[in-house]
Parts: C-alpha cells; structure tokens; sequence
C-alpha cells in the first residue's frame, strides 16, 4: 500500500537562484530535518509548535537519504556559493599581481611614449578614405552589367520566346568579364593597402587598424558582386524551383545597384551583402552612447592592461626565446595566457557587444546575432561557428554552401574555407609587424585537425561529462597554446628587428 501523498518527501530546485529546498508535509519530520522556510527562523517556527512533554525523542534520522554531492542524490546542488569564492579569489589574486607589478616595474602608462610617426597617420587617414573606392568600383562594374541586364531582359520579352542560347552565352560571357573586373578591383584593394602598411607605415597598431579596413572592404566587395551576380542570372535566366528570398521583394534587381545601397551595405554591420536587410523603427540614442561609453572605457584598460601588464611579460620572455628555455618559455606561456585572455575577453566585448551594436543602432540594423555562446562550446568547431558569425556567415554563404552545391566535399569546402582565413589572418597580422613569420597562418589553419580531434566528443554519448571534456579541451587550446603563444611569437620578430614601438628604457626584471 502506498503512504500517503502528505507524508512524502519532495525536493524542488528553484531555478531562480539554483538553491535546492526539500519540503516535509509530514509533521513528526517538521521539528528537526526540514529546512528553514524561505523568510522564517527557528525561533519564529518554534513560537508557533504547540509545546510537547518528550522533546528528546524526535526521530532525527527517518529515512535513508544520499549525501547532497552524492551521484545518486535527488537533486543535483547549486554551487553559487563556490562560483561567488572563486570570482573572490581570482579578483583577490589578479589586485595582488597588480601590487606586485606596480612595485617591480613602477607605472608604465605613458601617451606620449609611443613612436606615432607623422608618415604614419598621414598614411593610415590617406588609405582609410582610398580603400572604400574600391567597393565604389565595384558598384560601376554592377551598374554597367545591370544596365545591360535590362537591354537583355527586353529583348527576352520582346521576343516572347523566353532566353535563347545566343543570350545565356552573351550573359556569361558578361559574368566572366564582370567577375575579372571585380578580380582586378579587389586584388588591388588589398595589395595596394598591404604593401603600403608592410614598407612605409610603422607602427603596429595604425597598420593593423588600416589592414583590417582593407580585409572587410574586400570581403564585402566580393559579397556585393557574387549576391549581384545570382540575382542578375534570376532576372534574366529564372530557374525553376529556385526563387529569391522574398525579403528582396520591397528592391528587387536591379533597382538595389544604387549608391544609396551600397553606402549602407558599406557602413553595415554585416560582410554579407542583401539588397534588404531587417530594419528597426528608429535610433536609440541614450543606447547608443552607452555602448560608445562602454568602448571608451575598454579601449582604456585594454591599453593599460596591454602596457603595464603584458609588455613586461613579453620583453622577460625574450632571452628565454632566444637560449631555447623550454620550461622558462612555458611558465612565461602561462604567466602571458591570465593578461591575454583577459584583454581578448575586453576586446570581444567591445567590438562584438559595443561597437557593431552602436553601429547597427545607427543604422537601424535588426539582425544583432553577432555572436552566440561560444564560451560553452564542447568543440574548436563549435567555436569557430559561434564566436564570430558575421564572419562564419560569410564563409558559408560564399566558399562552404557554394562549394558543396558544385559537387565538392564537405572536407574540401572546409579545408577552403580554413585556408583562405589563415590566409588573412596573416596578413591581418604579419604585415601590419612587418613579420610574415607563418604563425598565425598555420595557427589557424591547424584548426582543422584539431576540429577533427575534439568533434567526436560532440557526438558520442557522455552526457554532461563529455560536453564538459569538450568545453575544457577548447579553453586550454585557446588560453594556452592559442593566442599567448601567437603573440609571444610576434612580440620576438619584432623586438628582433625593430626593437620598441616605445620610447622608454627597456626595463628587464626578472
């Protein structure tokens, strides 16, 4: 016979602060073992008990029950109270480096200590205003092909006998003539930026700043003139069963080759290029000085982190490079991997939480599905997929989902796809320290087997524990033998060559 449902033992979590509370009906059990109701004490519980004559007799122990961190316990515990201890710790550890790096080193924060040549801004202001006339040739090529497209769609009508193969052949053949205009364009867009930046602009940063301006205007170069190109062959060749996204319907082809669309798709916070994009109905401002607030202030400590904390780090660690230190290298590995991480978390937030989501505010942007959850990703893959989709949306778009549809594996598309990243990652960051050293090439093309490594454990059938060896797998790659390593290697060829972009006295304590 089964007890009666008031006499049971039930245990709930609340889910709002994750705490576990186990409510007993039964009122023999009432006295000692249940827990405190949420805004009530002993004292006020026992007020209200009636008083009894045999108060040492209750039966504390009533039922068998696991311990609370036991696997078979009912419910699994909260552990706020270890996260709260471990924020503490980590903060009361990071204030003590902080003591202990103003001691050793004295303040290192200094403006007007670092070398910014006038060539330098001069070059990097004369390329910012050059480079989007690239993306300006590209829309003359689009115009010409779409004024073209209209004649061709006239005579189709006119001759009421649908494209004949004199007009597929003529509309390649224009396609052909437009892709190697746009070739030339953006070939010389990037070339031109890079080999500038690479010979006559010094410092580092203003490369870097002029370098990235080049890669995303020739990332969306090539978008504007592949989406152009499939939606001129809809205009003129329709295919059947294909059609196009009816969110294009409100500026259908070739209405969208205007200057107006282009310069909006330009200062867009997408690399994907659409004739409509979702749109909100006005601009905030008060949210978009907040976010512009946030990246003042994170630019701020990201320049304070990187001098007062990092540079030390990477100039100690220079004598352990050159002798070969193994173990020495590995603790400055260790030591550079808490301060890099910590200024990649601060630069993530401020370009893919701040900056493109003041921009888009501005530009009435709807979709802010800038990054998703990438810190509890179970694989390398997941995070290549989720900590920077404007980028992975690209990629899928333009190399991956073409590649696939002409026949291709998907390993090839993906090796494509890497290859062409590593590619720019490269240039992105060894042109702009004048050290084209492969290291952030191969760092990132060596992506691929370690995809290949940690993607089972997304498929096999560990539970928690298996999604929990993933997300461990993907933290130590990318905190240790990712970006530390990466940026001691940089750091090295250009101390080597040039020495510091900094006018103050090399300091070396060991």
């Amino acid at each position: 016979m089964a007890p009666p449902a008031e006499s049971s033992t039930t245990t709930s979590v609340e889910a709002s602060t994750g705490s576990v509370s186990r409510r007993h009906a039964s009122q023999s059990e009432a006295d000692l073992t249940s827990v405190e109701p949420v805004n009530g004490t002993t004292k006020n519980r026992l007020s209200k008990t009636p008083p009894k004559k045999y108060r040492h007799v209750a039966a504390v122990h009533s039922q068998t029950r696991p311990s609370c961190l036991s696997h078979d316990s009912p419910a699994a515990p909260s552990f706020l109270g270890f996260r709260n201890l471990m924020v503490i710790v980590l903060v009361v550890g990071n204030l003590r480096l902080m003591i202990e790096n103003i001691q050793k080193y004295g303040v290192l924060i200094c403006i007007r200590c670092h070398d910014y040549r006038r060539q330098d801004v001069l070059l990097g202001l004369l390329l910012y205003f050059l480079i989007p006339c690239h993306l300006f040739a590209a829309y003359l090529i689009e115009l010409v092909a779409a004024k073209q497209a209209e004649g061709s769609r006239k005579r189709i009508k006119d001759n009421n006998s649908g494209p004949s193969e004199a007009e597929r052949k003529k509309f390649h053949s224009i396609w052909v003539l437009a892709a190697l205009a746009h070739g030339i364009n953006i070939t010389l867009a990037l070339a031109i930026t890079t080999v500038v930046v690479y010979f006559y602009v010094y410092h580092p940063l203003i490369g870097t700043l002029t370098e990235m301006h080049a890669i995303i205007v020739w990332l969306k170069t090539a978008s504007y003139a592949f989406t152009n190109r499939d939606l001129r062959h809809a205009y003129l060749h329709p295919v059947e069963g294909e059609e196009v996204p009816d969110l294009y319907k409100s500026c259908p082809y070739p209405q969208n080759v205007t200057m107006k669309n282009l310069v909006y798709f330009w200062w867009a916070p997408t690399l994907v290029y659409q004739p409509v994009y979702p749109r909100t109905d006005k601009i905030r401002w008060v949210f978009v000085f907040k976010r512009l607030g946030e990246i003042f202030c994170l630019a701020v400590f990201i320049w304070v982190a990187s001098a007062q904390y990092a540079t030390p780090v990477l100039r100690n660690s220079l004598d352990k490079i050159a002798s070969l230190d193994l173990p020495n290298i590995l603790e400055r590995l260790m030591k550079l991997s808490t301060i890099s991480l910590v200024i990649w978390l601060a630069g993530f937030f401020a370009l893919f939480q701040s900056f493109l989501n003041a921009l888009a505010e501005i530009m009435r942007f709807g979709d802010r599905s800038f990054y998703d959850d990438w810190w509890n990703s179970e694989s390398l893959g997941a995070y290549w997929r989720t900590w920077n989709k404007p980028v992975y949306t690209y990629f899928k778009r333009h190399v991956y989902m073409p590649m696939i549809g002409r026949g291709w594996s998907p390993a090839a598309a993906s090796f494509a796809v890497f290859f062409v990243s590593a590619v720019l990652h490269e240039i992105l960051v060894g042109v702009p320290t004048h050290n084209i050293i492969g290291v952030a090439f191969f760092g990132m093309f060596l992506q691929l087997p370690l995809i290949a490594i940690t993607t089972p454990l997304e498929k096999m059938k560990l539970g928690h524990g298996g999604r929990i060896l993933g997300n461990v797998i993907f933290w130590v790659s990318f905190t240790i033998f990712g970006q530390p390593f990466a940026a001691l290697m940089y750091f090295y060829a250009w101390q080597a060559k040039y020495g510091s972009v900094s006018r103050l006295p090399q300091m070396v304590h060991h």
